[in-house]
């Protein structure tokens, strides 16, 4: 019999850097921290030292208290700015990217998706009707008024990123960025967002992991109103597994929560986690039910108005790619709510076989 190997995860002992301040975590690597108004109430931004000057990795909300904070910062910096990198889309990396670059006239570097993603959400509707996001939240159960509140004005994202700039560098999978003579490769996780970069260097053993690899909670994996058939929770668990190849002592610097080593133990804790989420509402659905229906299994706290909009998200990813497999039916009642119980066809066993994720040993 093959023993399995035994991977751990540990916090690294760096001092949290106060908003404004920064930490250093390796030679030539700063970590920053900035404020965010949500029960996640922060991100974890960073510094790369170049010969010729700094790049920026992340952003922030586009408030004056996270303007005040990088002015603090910047102007201690002893060399200019020469980039700032993205590694996805989502305000809280990207809200104040326009503002920075334009402040210091240098380039912004994203991967296509997100880059084109991220203008797409700046411009809002554009005069299209709102019917396809309406539909959506009906679809998954909300009641009218909640529906009508859910769905707002579509200017939400633009309220918290600053205008985005009109030209980018995209970065691509296996792409080598080098700043101060160290490779940075790029590694491009999908899922949480549609082209999420990562930035490894092989010879320093360090992974800027962005939120596709978090250590303490696990990273949205949702189904929007703008693609309600998708199926992320594949791409997600897909692209997890070529960071399984890393070696175990990493240190891995996240967009939340603090850096910590053990890349390869927070993988399987994480494919773990969503094979739970699997089986649990394969179990729930043995008699029909509609996302709302389904929360109180995955969710064991009061969902505020801003977290039912993820916490539907991610319930539906995860009934989605049960759907995918096979696992479970989809039907629309007369109500034109989506209804899912377990497929007639699906047996214990074949269950058993589907939601028991081949879990890479490394």
């Amino acid at each position: 019999m093959r023993l399995q190997k035994r991977h751990v995860m540990k916090f690294e002992s760096f001092t949290v850097p106060q908003p404004g301040c920064v930490t250093q975590v390796a030679e030539g690597i700063f970590w920053l921290r900035m404020p965010l108004p949500f029960a996640l109430d922060h991100i974890n931004l960073y510094l790369l030292e170049d010969e010729q000057g700094w790049y920026i990795v992340d952003c922030g909300l586009a408030t004056s208290e996270t303007r005040q904070h990088w002015q603090s910062v910047l102007s201690t910096l002893d060399k200019p700015v020469l980039g700032v990198i993205a590694t996805h889309m989502h305000p809280d990396h990207i809200g104040l990217a326009g503002w920075l670059t334009e402040q210091h006239q240098v380039p912004l570097y994203m991967s296509q998706t997100e880059y084109f993603a991220a203008r797409a959400l700046f411009a809002g509707r554009a005069g299209a009707s709102a019917w396809r996001d309406e539909q959506y939240f009906v679809r998954c159960g909300l009641a009218t008024d909640a529906v009508t509140k859910a769905v707002g004005d579509g200017k939400g994202f633009s309220r918290i990123v600053s205008p985005l700039p009109v030209a980018y560098e995209r970065l691509t999978e296996g792409q080598v960025l080098t700043i101060n003579n160290n490779r940075w490769t790029v590694m491009i996780g999908r899922g949480h967002s549609p082209e999420h970069v990562c930035l490894y260097c092989q010879e320093r053993h360090i992974l800027v992991a962005g939120d596709h690899i978090l250590p303490s909670i696990t990273p949205n994996i949702g189904v929007y109103s703008t693609e309600p058939d998708g199926n992320p929770l594949a791409d997600y668990l897909d692209t997890l597994l070529p960071f399984m190849e890393l070696p175990s002592d990493t240190l891995v610097l996240p967009a939340h929560n603090q850096p910590f080593t053990g890349v390869r133990a927070r993988v399987q804790a994480l494919r773990g986690h969503h094979q739970q989420q699997l089986k649990t509402l394969y179990d729930v659905c043995r008699i029909p039910m509609r996302v709302t229906d389904c929360l109180p299994a995955l969710f064991n706290r009061q969902l505020d108005s801003h977290l039912l909009h993820f916490a539907i998200a991610e319930c539906l990813s995860h009934l989605n790619y049960l759907c995918a497999e096979g696992q479970l039916v989809r039907t629309l009642s007369e109500e034109g709510v989506y209804i899912y119980c377990q497929s007639p066809a699906s047996e214990t066993e074949q269950n058993d076989s589907v939601l028991s994720f081949d879990m890479v040993n490394g």
